[in-house]
């Protein structure tokens, strides 16, 4: 089994046991975890809690994870929005709140799960059983366009395309307060958290991220902005319009939560996608209109003058 020992901080104090768990591990979901306590696979202070155990600062928590059961990610008859497809690529319009890729306690009813019956098993496998033909990610909770390689031809090239920046990825979004700049750019190195694994952070010795950002309209208290990636960090968005004090709206994770809309996770939707075509070579741009729960919030506020 993996070990793990962590020590609380400070600023995490007064967590459920589950919940801090879930924040140090970016592919384990809380329903496992919680799973792993009722095991006991998990002390703290050398002693077995339960889930709903709040962290104090300094304690020791000792997780053991199990090693990985061998993968069978099984097709699934799941409705998906094709927007674009041929015999190299499928661009597909992912909804909010469904997960790209299975993960270790999460082995259906994603993304992934959904394309393997579509496509009949045939996807590229550069990354694997469990990521086939996933050339990049878009969280679980952001919707809009994922572009997926159906053979590792097509995947090699994308992918060198995502490496040299070459790709056109522009998405919608709502963010807390005014940002005073009709346009910006947001160049600061992220990483991953300091004390918070599941988290991504502005950090010193962080990767290259560069974010470009142009406001659209702004409200009492909020901006809908446009934000285009020149690199594709984790959580890149999300991170940076954090680190301007700008978080998004309904990101629970980086401090934008809000009971004021009844949110399920962030307004943020990736609404255009470009890229040359790996075989036709030529470039092909696709673009996603807003979900009906991003238009809802924005009607709201238009017509209360928000």
């Amino acid at each position: 089994m993996d070990r793990e020992v962590f020590f609380v901080a400070e600023e995490e104090e007064g967590t459920r046991l589950d919940l801090y768990i879930s924040q140090q591990y970016e592919d384990l979901s809380r329903s496992y975890i919680q799973k792993l306590i009722k095991d006991q696979l998990v002390k703290v202070n050398t002693k077995y809690e339960k889930n709903k155990y709040i962290v104090k600062e300094g304690d020791e928590i000792e997780v053991l994870v199990p090693p990985p059961r061998a993968l069978d990610v099984k097709p699934q008859n799941i409705p998906i929005d094709i927007v674009y497809e041929d015999e190299d690529v499928i661009i597909v319009n992912k909804p909010q709140d469904m997960v790209v890729h299975p993960a270790v306690g999460n082995y259906e009813n994603t993304l992934v799960n959904a394309l393997l019956y579509h496509c009949e098993g045939k996807l590229s496998s550069i990354n694997g059983i469990i990521r086939p033909g996933i050339v990049h990610r878009i969280d679980k909770d952001t919707s809009g366009l994922l572009m997926v390689a159906k053979n590792n031809v097509a995947h090699r090239e994308l992918a060198e395309q995502l490496k040299e920046h070459s790709i056109t990825r522009r998405y919608h979004a709502i963010v807390l307060g005014n940002i005073k700049e009709n346009k910006a750019t947001i160049d600061a190195p992220i990483g991953r958290h300091p004390t918070q694994r599941l988290k991504m952070a502005v950090v010193e010795n962080g990767r290259n991220a560069i974010t470009h950002i142009q406001v659209l309209e702004k409200f009492k208290g909020y901006t809908y902005i446009e934000a285009k990636l020149e690199t594709g960090r984790t959580h890149q968005i999300r991170v940076h319009l954090s680190y301007i004090k700008h978080p998004l709206l309904g990101d629970e994770v980086y401090g934008g939560k809000t009971t004021k809309f009844n949110l399920v996770g962030q307004v943020l939707h990736a609404k255009v996608l470009g890229f040359i075509h790996p075989s036709k070579k030529e470039y092909m741009e696709f673009e996603a209109p807003l979900p009906s729960s991003f238009e809802k919030v924005l009607r709201f506020m238009r017509s209360n003058a928000l």
